[in-house]
């Protein structure tokens, strides 16, 4: 696959949907970032099931109706020259909360609270929200639901799927000894734990075809004593590869636990990316505040990481990729034709 550029907008929840269906929000969302020059262009994350939608306003692909109204958005990304990609998530003891600008608070009964799940009946923090520890049969059924989302995603015209293993939702909460308290052979050792993980790909692999795409978005350390960190990312990403199954690990960091400690300043994910790139021969995707052209250029330049996500900058600036190549002095980028007359600042 060829992409035009290095830049991908990364998966962003917009918490506007409803009963997990898009509309016209997503529609101009996704699409004025593929009209303004993204190589590829991340739908946010979209849940596989009811119970693992982190508000009753995420999307979702667990069913038809869903599937049919995203079809839409793909085949817009591709006519202008991107490529379509779709993120694809589970909650776990995250969800059923408001949405951000609510408070990110445990829904209440008469508000639609649900039951949520985790590795283990440890909470979120201090969230009270009913917490149910997935036993093997459950395990099986949410596994089976990522492979049906995967199809759905297929058949929907994406061109590329992220699994969602990050920011403390169900598949971080399974990798993590802070939140993973099981006995079974989903937990206690490294190899117990990344267990949901790998079986999650293997299902992912059935319905997803070899020639496509397929990235895993990790948090490469949870920033807590004792929690997951980048020596653990580095031991699973090493397991990634020797499957020949992994495309890209889009490299994040920190979301489940609230008593994390992150030095946030421009760029500072990126050292996890280029480590784990140099150390493992995956490719990857750095994130984390990137905003000037010529930082994410030295980025690609110097061989720290592959793709550059951007995701508040391109909230700001749909257009940034235009306005990216222009600073970087490019003299090949093409401008939609509509708005070629701009292209002259």
């Amino acid at each position: 696959m060829q992409v035009r550029n290095r830049i991908m907008m990364s998966p962003m929840c917009q918490y506007s949907a409803e009963d997990g269906l898009p509309n016209d929000w997503h529609f101009q969302h996704l699409a004025a970032r593929a009209v303004g020059g993204a190589g590829i262009v991340c739908v946010e994350a979209s849940h596989v099931e009811p119970r693992g939608r982190i508000t009753k306003h995420c999307l979702g692909l667990w069913n038809d109706e869903q599937q049919e109204r995203l079809a839409r958005i793909p085949a817009f990304i591709e006519t202008q020259g991107a490529v379509p990609a779709i993120q694809l998530a589970d909650a776990g003891r995250k969800g059923s909360v408001s949405r951000p600008w609510e408070g990110t608070q445990p829904l209440p009964a008469a508000d639609g609270a649900w039951e949520v799940i985790g590795p283990s009946a440890v909470p979120y923090g201090n969230r009270t929200t009913a917490l149910k520890a997935m036993d093997e049969e459950l395990i099986a059924q949410v596994i089976g639901a990522f492979r049906d989302s995967t199809r759905r995603a297929r058949d929907a015209g994406f061109k590329i799927v992220e699994l969602h293993a990050a920011h403390g939702y169900l598949i971080n909460e399974f990798l993590s000894p802070l939140s993973n308290q099981r006995s079974d052979r989903y937990g206690g050792s490294f190899e117990n734990r990344v267990c949901f993980l790998l079986e999650t790909l293997d299902a992912m692999r059935r319905e997803w075809p070899a020639e496509l795409p397929l990235f895993v978005r990790l948090s490469v350390t949870e920033w807590v004593p004792g929690g997951w960190d980048i020596e653990d990312t580095i031991q699973l990403c090493r397991m990634l590869k020797s499957r020949d199954d992994i495309d890209l690990i889009d490299c994040s960091s920190g979301g489940n636990s609230p008593g994390q400690r992150v030095p946030v300043y421009p760029g500072y994910q990126v050292p996890f990316a280029e480590r784990i790139r140099r150390e493992t021969d995956i490719a990857t995707a750095a994130v984390g505040l990137i905003s000037a052209p010529e930082a994410a250029e030295e980025i690609i330049a110097n061989g720290r990481a592959d793709i550059i996500a951007l995701g508040r900058v391109l909230l700001f600036d749909p257009y940034w990729p235009l306005h990216a190549a222009k600073a970087l002095k490019a003299t090949t980028v093409p401008w939609p034709l509509q708005y070629e007359r701009a292209n002259i600042f």
